[in-house]
């Protein structure tokens, strides 16, 4: 079930995303497939097809070798195993045998990956591999496609009897060239086929002297086209082997397909499986071509893009060499209607559209280039209204045009409604527009629908900031060199920089001057006001932006410098060690000496030493019970398992919660990033730009 109207894809240039996708497509069946899609509101068939497509997409991005698509379709192969005693062509034969190679290819393909892809595995459902048809298929066709002389015992006498009269015709007709070309009666090029008969060209004086059969002359008449009379009757001998030739290859090939007719159900299905494999990689191709990937699907009205690109727009940039900045918008249940505003040509309707087209595009099954931790939903209805559409046929002004649009609109928009509006109220008197449009804005409001809406007028601007659900945000303008910035911004209006732009456009002083005497003191204080709010916030996102760079500038060196104390304790640990050894050594030494130099060596004795041996005995016996005991000393506490403070301050920070792209805070700084990567108790986590290595006790999970 379509989810929009016909005014709303062309609006958002939803064809040109379509005719981008043709490209990419192998067959017919997914090319009609591309020119018949649309965005629908069947999101437990959307959610399987987008999940499909992104695992085709880590196929690629994995770099895995999945088989190369390369194969033509089967359906006049199918219609034609459903008819009795039908034959199938020597290409349909070439067709079903490539076909079935690549399938068998897909389905090891998925047996031994080294990643587990449900969905496209599931694909595979109603195929299998074997090798029984190649192998038929083999048993008549060559490497080069076709049909080998052994296919039969009749077809391999017929060609072997055709190999013979072949050269009984050449050497007739070698030995005639050579006679008639003695005798000066041919042409300079002596012969050539007329009909697949090997004829002399002889100069048309001469023809009577040559006996045979005349197959017709040159355009001027000079030459006569003659098969030698010796060769008439093989010839004719050939066209008759040939003919059995033809019959048996029919009779050989209607029996393979017979054979084929076992294999039917199998055949089809290798037709819906590439097809649709077909079109699932068009798909796939063009997320890659455009850096699209599937965000997080909401199950409520809920949408927040980060890093959002519009695809027409960033390839026409491109290819022109020039940058494109991504945008980050948000629509939720407290904030579903956003207005923004800001001068001509900063960038407000290119936004709107980023916002329809990439939501027509998930709609349609189509992965979106967000950054990876965007979250999108599903609306049951998303309309439009961009551009100037007058309708000449209708007669229709565009506020007429416009008024039969909202009240389309308005007649089904509910909770489940996306609305994009573009110059809202605009196309009649300023004053009565506005005022209009104030009512249409509260209505939308009151049925609950979502809106993205951009507008010049200051009473939209101001509705929107009384209602709690909607919001204001605006395009950046730059003061200084009177430029836009084409970046939105959430949470205040714009102003229009009418004389601003007025200025950059060469109107002079005196006429803006004028024109400002004329309006409103009120207006005027109002835009000024806007302006003014404007390049405050630009100052503080500039701030902010330092502000930013100090703190990872500053998180860095933290890290560094505890890494340096750790390693600074390592080598403090290590070098008392060694100062606690050589002690002990010095000490065993001395002790050592001692014993030797009580040795008595002067005294004839026989127990002299033995108190002293007795002594020595003892002493080691001690250091090495010491030894021992140190060795089996067991390991603190704290390095077998956390303590009971360590456990508590885990759980109060649900260290055990955070995993990959799980949102976390820096427990000392406060700073918010994203999980990137997990080592152990080692974590890699992106803070705004900086991506920094952080253990896990220094972290804390945080809710979505």
């Amino acid at each position: 079930m379509y989810s929009t109207d016909h005014q709303t894809l062309q609006d958002l240039e939803f064809s040109a995303i379509k005719s981008w996708l043709e490209t990419f497509c192998i067959g017919p069946t997914a090319t009609k497939k591309v020119q018949l899609l649309q965005p629908c509101n069947q999101f437990q068939l959307l959610r399987q097809e987008l999940s499909a497509l992104d695992e085709l997409r880590q196929v690629r991005v994995h770099g895995e070798k999945f088989p190369v698509l390369e194969f033509e379709e089967l359906q006049k192969e199918i219609k034609l195993l459903g008819i009795q005693k039908a034959v199938i062509s020597l290409e349909g034969f070439r067709r079903i045998y490539i076909a079935s190679e690549l399938v068998n290819a897909i389905v090891l393909f998925f047996e031994n990956s080294l990643f587990k892809y449900p969905l496209l595995k599931e694909l595979t459902q109603e195929v299998y591999y074997t090798k029984e048809i190649t192998n038929e298929i083999d048993q008549v066709f060559d490497r080069n496609g076709q049909i080998k002389d052994d296919a039969s015992s009749n077809l391999m006498e017929i060609r072997s009897r055709i190999r013979v009269l072949r050269n009984q015709i050449n050497k007739n007709f070698d030995k005639e060239l050579r006679r008639y070309n003695k005798d000066k009666v041919l042409g300079e090029t002596l012969e050539t086929f007329v009909n697949e008969r090997r004829v002399l060209t002889v100069l048309s004086t001469f023809k009577r002297k040559v006996p045979g059969n005349i197959h017709g002359s040159s355009k001027t008449g000079s030459l006569t086209f003659i098969e030698p009379l010796v060769n008439v009757p093989l010839n004719n001998e050939l066209e008759f082997l040939f003919d059995d030739e033809r019959k048996e290859i029919h009779r050989i090939l209607q029996a393979l397909t017979g054979l084929m007719v076992q294999y039917a159900t199998l055949i089809g299905a290798y037709q819906v499986l590439l097809t649709r494999i077909d079109f699932l990689n068009a798909k796939c191709k063009l997320a890659l071509e455009m850096q699209a990937v599937l965000p997080a699907i909401s199950k409520h009205a809920h949408m927040h893009l980060k890093g959002a690109f519009h695809p027409l727009l960033r390839r026409a940039n491109q290819a022109l060499s020039k940058p494109t900045l991504p945008q980050d918008i948000s629509l939720k249940l407290d904030a579903r209607m956003l207005v923004i505003s800001g001068p001509n040509a900063g960038g407000k309707s290119i936004t709107l559209k980023t916002v329809g087209l990439l939501q027509l595009m998930l709609q349609s099954g189509l992965l979106v280039p967000v950054a990876p931790d965007s979250t999108m939903c599903f609306f049951k209805q998303i309309y439009s209204d961009i551009g100037d559409n007058q309708s000449i046929e209708n007669e229709l002004s565009t506020y007429s045009y416009r008024l039969q649009r909202m009240k389309y609109f308005l007649a089904r928009a509910n909770a489940n409604t996306l609305l994009l509006l573009d110059e809202f109220g605009t196309g009649s008197d300023p004053e009565l527009g506005a005022a209009l449009a104030e009512v249409f804005f509260e209505q939308m409001y009151q049925l609950h629908a979502f809106a993205v809406i951009t507008t010049h007028y200051s009473n939209i601007k101001l509705k929107a900031d009384e209602l709690s659900a909607a919001r204001n945000g605006c395009m950046l303008f730059n003061e200084k060199d009177l430029t836009p910035l084409y970046q939105f911004s959430l949470g205040q209006p714009g102003s229009s920089f009418t004389f601003e732009v007025a200025q950059l456009n060469g109107i002079s002083k005196a006429l803006i001057t004028d024109a400002k005497n004329r309006l409103n003191q009120q207006k005027v204080r109002l835009d000024k006001l806007l302006s003014s709010l404007q390049k405050e916030r630009n100052q503080l996102l500039s701030q902010n932006k330092r502000l930013e760079e100090a703190a990872n500038n500053a998180e860095k060196t933290n890290l560094k410098y505890q890494q340096e104390i750790e390693k600074l304790q390592h080598k403090q640990s290590q070098v008392s060690l060694v100062q606690e050894t050589s002690q002990r050594q010095l000490q065993a030494g001395k002790k050592m000496l001692g014993f030797i130099e009580r040795f008595n060596t002067s005294s004839r004795k026989k127990d002299i030493n033995s108190a002293l041996f007795q002594e020595l005995t003892q002493y080691l016996r001690l250091e090495k019970s010491k030894q021992t005991i140190k060795k089996k000393a067991p390991l603190p506490a704290s390095s077998l398992k956390p303590t009971k403070k360590e456990v508590q301050r885990a759980q109060k920070y649900e260290q055990d919660k955070i995993k990959l792209g799980s949102k976390v805070q820096l427990i000392q700084t406060n700073r918010i990033g994203i999980v990137e990567e997990i080592k152990g108790k080692q974590l890699t986590v992106i803070f705004g730009q900086a991506r920094l290595k952080v253990s896990l006790d220094k972290l804390r999970y945080l809710t979505d």
